[in-house]
């Protein structure tokens, strides 16, 4: 005689769902962002605040992950992400082939975009409008408004070479490999003028500064190689550099640069074979890097024998600042990563790689088996605007505006308490709130509002009380309102 197990009560049933639907909305964030294998989940105290379970729930959920594959357990350390989501047993269905718990109505819309990982925040920021529900603004990303940007010189730039035979004949082949001629010919003289003399041949357009970081790391690098990165430093460029098999090594960066000991000590032990590095500008601080602290970083690359990627990808937006490494080196043992995407129009995606003669041929080849060639008439257009006039023009009308947005965005700032880590400049400010940013990211996102939590800017992705403050982005009212809320109840 069989006996069946008693049916559980509706209230241990509801239980038994709920971490059921938790474990499925974690499976699918770590598999829409593209967690990185090693990155540490959310303590089990955090995730229960922020999903509005208890402890209990989470740990089941998290025991559940566990079973799949998706995570693993560290002992007095938490749970740690395993390896890609969609790549893990169970992937769309519970244990034993059961269908994965059915989330209420809206609730994949509110996971998303929960903008707490380097790919969430770039898909959240990509995807404007045509999001389930488009952010207000986004006083976290990385660029200027749309509305700031001159549309009317680059349709006047690409109707008059439309009306161009030859010009439009070109456009319709494959262009040059290494980008369009006369573009490279203005950049070169760009760069002179801050007293980088590298000739147009050793020029390189390619698909924005992103795609420019890509091809030094493919063509100089193999998996298993060890790079040097600022923490904090640029999210994208830390899940580039991992998802090629590369080992990030952690450099703290300080109000006079990155901090040259740790730079020693990695070159000794590690044998590093690049370091990825801001001069001026830095993402997400917006600080330059001291002349002295620059002078020493090279004499360290030259000593271990390590290549500099140079990363000036928001030196537009800015007056000048110090001297550029690469022109301290004289393109020897760097490789400059500029962009013009940010100032005239990020879709266009243009930016440039400028390095040492003997690497041009590698990273072409690189580039041609990435991609072919570059788009004729979009650089064709930006090298008629070069001869112009339009783009310092452009660059300096931004810089005025930027200026305007920077003080009331920082005033506003500091009457809800932020503090900011370096003196603001730039598009960007570093700000500590005081609290987990984290959670306070999830909860202005629930308002419509974007913010950069600090946890996006650090390789080892620990929690932080800081985040990235876009001045631009940091206009409204409405989200000084929100933030203040939101800051009380993180408090709490």
């Amino acid at each position: 005689m069989s006996h069946a197990h008693p049916a559980p009560r509706p209230r241990e049933a509801e239980a038994q769902a709920l971490h059921l639907r938790l474990a499925q909305r974690l499976r699918e964030q770590i598999r829409q962002q593209g967690t990185p294998p090693g990155t540490r989940l959310a303590s089990v105290r955090a995730c229960a605040h922020e999903h509005g379970v208890n402890p209990q729930t989470v740990v089941a959920a998290y025991d559940l992950l566990q079973a799949q594959g998706l995570v693993e357990a560290r002992a007095r350390q938490g749970f740690f992400v395993r390896g890609p989501a969609h790549g893990a047993p169970g992937a769309g269905a519970e244990p034993g082939g059961a269908p994965a718990a059915r989330e209420p109505r809206g609730a994949r819309q509110s996971r998303l975009a929960p903008p707490t990982q380097a790919i969430a925040m770039l898909r959240a920021g990509l995807a404007g409008a045509e999001q389930p529900s488009p952010a207000r603004s986004m006083p976290g990303c990385g660029s200027l408004p749309v509305e700031w940007l001159q549309a009317s010189p680059l349709a006047q730039a690409l109707r008059r070479l439309l009306r161009e035979g030859g010009t439009l004949q070109a456009a319709q082949g494959y262009g040059c490999p290494e980008g369009d001629p006369r573009l490279r010919t203005q950049l070169a003289r760009l760069l002179a003028e801050q007293e980088i003399a590298v000739p147009a041949s050793q020029l390189l357009l390619c698909n924005g500064a992103t795609q420019a970081l890509d091809l030094v790391a493919r063509s100089l690098l193999r998996p298993g190689d060890a790079v040097m990165v600022e923490q904090p430093g640029p999210p994208l460029a830390f899940q580039q550099l991992a998802r090629q098999g590369l080992r990030l090594l952690p450099v703290a960066r300080g109000q006079q640069g990155p901090d040259l000991s740790r730079v020693s000590q990695w070159a000794r032990n590690r044998k590093p074979r690049l370091m990825v590095v801001a001069a001026r500008m830095h993402n997400p601080t917006g600080g330059d890097i001291a002349t002295g602290c620059a002078h020493q970083l090279l004499e360290l690359a030259r000593e271990h024998d390590f290549l500099i990627a140079e990363d000036d990808g928001y030196a537009a937006l800015c007056d000048r600042g110090p001297p550029l490494l690469s022109a301290m080196d004289g393109l020897r043992r760097t490789l400059l990563l500029g962009s013009l995407s940010q100032l005239l129009a990020p879709g266009w995606r243009v930016g440039f790689l400028a390095a040492p003669a003997a690497l041009v041929e590698r990273l072409l080849e690189t580039k041609l088996l990435a991609g072919l060639a570059s788009p004729a008439l979009t650089e064709r257009a930006l090298a008629l605007l070069f001869e112009r006039g339009s783009v310092p023009r452009q660059a300096a009308a931004l810089r005025e505006r930027l200026a305007r947005a920077r003080r009331q965005a920082v005033q506003a700032a500091r009457q809800r308490g932020c503090r900011f880590e370096l003196p603001p400049r730039g598009l960007f400010g570093w700000v500590d709130t005081g609290v987990d940013t984290e959670p306070l990211a999830l909860r202005l996102h629930e308002s419509g509002w974007l913010i950069a939590p600090g946890r996006l800017f650090d390789p080892e992705a620990r929690p932080s009380t800081r985040m990235r403050l876009n001045f631009a982005h940091a206009q409204d009212p409405a989200f000084w309102c929100d933030y203040a809320r939101a800051l009380r109840a993180c408090a709490d």
